[in-house]
């Protein structure tokens, strides 16, 4: 199968970014309440952890299991797709942050944070050596993110050992997401889904190993047949919602998720085209910019727009808080072709080993 068969989880990455931005956005709207589904959003990030362990594995385990791969080639690779883009939106926080400060205008002191200001810069600032969460906040995943192709080498041994036993690496990485989730609570007192510069790093491996598991299992031909991946698809995506809604434990709502992106990702096998509308690819691709520069464009619109009329930044109506909600995407596109885009490829054009152009499909 092409990497470009694989629209469906394109698709679902955008779901993921919006599920994480209605979280984030909804504290401004004055409605007095919350779904729960919303409140859940914050595991959005954990669909793109595990969508990055099922897509790495997909790019790259076939090279290594023929001795091709190239761990250095790999790293640029990545870097490529998520340093420029969060060096630019590290910029922008701290020129509006400063035009902000010069203004005379009071804000919160840890955004412009100089000792946290280096663990930034070097995406390690979700390995718990950021002392706050300061700068553009929402890069704490991109951290995490790098932590796990720094360790992919390990999670792709593991990963190559079992792949003759897709079931058994299946159910041990769900072992591992129940235990330390299990365990973390335990010791830290607080969901290890809910961790961020401290713990993020941590919070990354067991999602990115079921994400690798899961390819096992989808490279083994376990949902075969179009209706079975349809109903796989609908009874997972709607359990996730559900569940979410009614409050599932965090670990239960991550194997959901699991199992939607397994049917998903068998969908373009089986002749169908669900989930792979070029109207949602397109929102796929940009996700990454909507989750990069959505609390930047909080912070301006929110901000802004209560100035100029005089409103509560934590109470805006409801038309003006639909327009910060819609007007991240327009913003994420331009980012995309203006920045991300461009940069990457001028990055990628500098590696000899860069994987074939159309593989690009990297989660947040």
């Amino acid at each position: 199968m092409q990497a470009e068969q694989l629209k469906p989880l394109t698709s679902l990455r955008f779901f993921a970014a919006a599920w994480v931005v209605l979280f984030a956005f909804w504290p401004r709207l004055d409605a007095g309440f919350m779904p729960t589904i919303v409140a859940k959003g914050y595991l959005g990030v954990e669909v793109f952890f595990i969508l990055s362990g099922f897509i790495l594995s997909y790019v790259y385990l076939p090279s290594a299991e023929a001795g091709r791969f190239r761990y250095g080639g790999f790293l640029w690779a990545r870097l490529a797709r998520i340093y420029p883009l969060h060096l630019v939106c590290l910029a922008a926080i701290g020129l509006l942050g400063t035009a902000a400060v010069l203004a005379g205008r009071v804000i919160d002191p840890n955004i412009l944070n100089m000792p946290s200001l280096v663990p930034n810069l070097l995406l390690m600032h979700a390995w718990g050596l950021a002392p706050v969460s300061g700068w553009n906040h929402p890069s704490w995943s991109i951290s995490a993110e790098w932590f796990a192709y720094l360790s992919f080498p390990a999670f792709a041994w593991a990963t190559l050992k079992l792949r003759g036993r897709p079931e058994t690496a299946l159910a041990l990485a769900l072992v591992l997401v129940f235990a330390l989730n299990a365990l973390f609570l335990k010791l830290a007192g607080f969901p290890l889904t809910r961790a961020t510069i401290a713990w993020g790093a941590l919070r990354i491996a067991p999602c990115f190993a079921y994400g690798c598991a899961l390819y096992l299992v989808w490279r083994s031909g376990a949902v075969q047949g179009r209706m079975a991946a349809l109903a796989g698809a609908l009874i997972f995506g709607a359990a996730l919602l559900f569940g979410a809604q009614a409050d599932l434990p965090d670990p239960v709502l991550v194997a959901l998720a699991g199992g939607l992106i397994l049917f998903l990702a068998s969908l373009p096998g089986a002749g169908s085209k669900a989930m792979s509308h070029p109207i949602l690819v397109y929102l796929g691709e940009i996700s990454y910019s909507i989750y990069m520069v959505h609390a930047l464009w909080d912070l301006v619109f929110a901000n802004g727009a209560a100035a100029a009329l005089h409103l509560d930044p934590r109470r805006l109506p409801l038309g003006l808080w639909l327009v910060l909600v819609a007007g991240v995407v327009p913003l994420a596109a331009a980012s995309y072709h203006l920045i991300e885009r461009p940069a990457r490829e001028r990055l990628r054009k500098r590696l000899p080993f860069a994987p074939k152009r159309g593989l690009g499909i990297t989660p947040v």
